[in-house]
């Protein structure tokens, strides 16, 4: 049942995790300073909302695409997207000088929204025709 609605809920998703770079990830008080994907004091720790921005956007036209390439892209694509987040929220969350980080919303939003994208893409909503026989035996 969950599956049917599964590609409106991959569509969601890269929208949430580009709405998820803008937000609040970590507030870091020895610095006052909350950063987000795409700002952190002095660029200290990138932009990693650029890439994410980016695969999420690749991961949404694969989904839209109704070609079975566009599907196997996808699963590339979104996994590399959660590898990324993984990387991302152990950056934006490590201690550091006994100082440690005040974990934001937005981080969990962008972990969230890779893990639905990544399942999304693990099953596709994809129509493939039947095979006949008869033409498997003259293509050999």
């Amino acid at each position: 049942m969950f599956l049917k609605y599964l590609h409106w809920v991959m569509i969601a998703a890269c929208i949430l995790l580009i709405a998820s770079c803008f937000m609040p990830w970590a507030y870091y008080t020895d610095i006052n300073q909350t950063f987000t994907g795409l700002y952190s004091y002095k660029n200290q720790y990138g932009r990693p909302g650029k890439l994410l921005i980016l695969l999420a956007v690749i991961a949404l036209i694969c989904t839209l695409l109704p070609k079975i390439w566009a599907k196997r892209a996808n699963l590339f694509v979104c996994a590399l997207a959660l590898g990324y987040a993984v990387k991302s929220y152990i950056l934006f969350t490590s201690c550091y000088n006994t100082f440690c980080p005040e974990k934001k919303w937005g981080l969990y939003v962008m972990m969230a929204a890779t893990v639905l994208m990544m399942f999304g893409a693990v099953f596709p909503d994809m129509k493939l025709k039947p095979v006949n026989a008869d033409d498997l035996i003259k293509t050999v």
